[in-house]
């Protein structure tokens, strides 16, 4: 079975109150990782149409605070799928309703892998990517698959062919 990006896109909306802030009424960033952690599960669900467990994610950044009483607004879709597991990519809005302000606080890349009911790995679906962007997005998560096994000791980073074609011309 083939799939699109678009069969697994996911919509997450959470209103920030005072038990998700710090004392600076901005949003602890656990709690923003928690949120997206759910996201991206289910936009992974979706693709696998399987059960799914976490198995990585990127770096976060954040690139300015959330504050108490904004809307948040987590956007998520599967960007490649791999044998047994599948990237997921989220943007992350935060609005302000008041004000009418919408800015991206946030983008990460989050790695599941399917399981059956035992918790034995499972294949997932292929993707095909339809728009430039998703084909985009797709190119780049071999990439990113390669960095992340290196930085988990999984995969030698001569072997990582793909990553090393972005530094050296062979």
């Amino acid at each position: 079975m083939v799939k699109n990006p678009k069969n697994s896109f996911t919509v997450m909306n959470e209103l920030v109150l005072p038990n998700d802030t710090n004392t600076l009424n901005n949003l602890m960033g656990g709690r923003l990782l928690h949120w997206m952690d759910i996201a991206a599960a289910i936009s992974a669900q979706k693709h696998c149409n399987r059960i799914v467990v976490t198995a990585s994610v990127d770096n976060v950044s954040f690139k300015q605070p959330i504050k108490l009483g904004d809307v948040i607004t987590i956007e998520a879709k599967v960007t490649r799928a791999f044998h047994t597991s599948v990237e997921v990519r989220m943007d992350v809005w935060a609005e302000n309703i008041p004000s009418g302000t919408r800015v991206k606080s946030n983008e990460a890349y989050y790695t599941f892998v399917a399981v059956d009911q035992s918790g034995r790995t499972i294949p997932v679906p292929e993707l095909l990517p339809e728009t430039e962007d998703e084909i985009e997005l797709f190119a780049g998560a071999l990439r990113r698959r390669q960095l992340r096994l290196i930085l988990a000791g999984k995969m030698k980073a001569n072997d990582a062919i793909e990553l090393k074609a972005l530094f050296f011309n062979e």
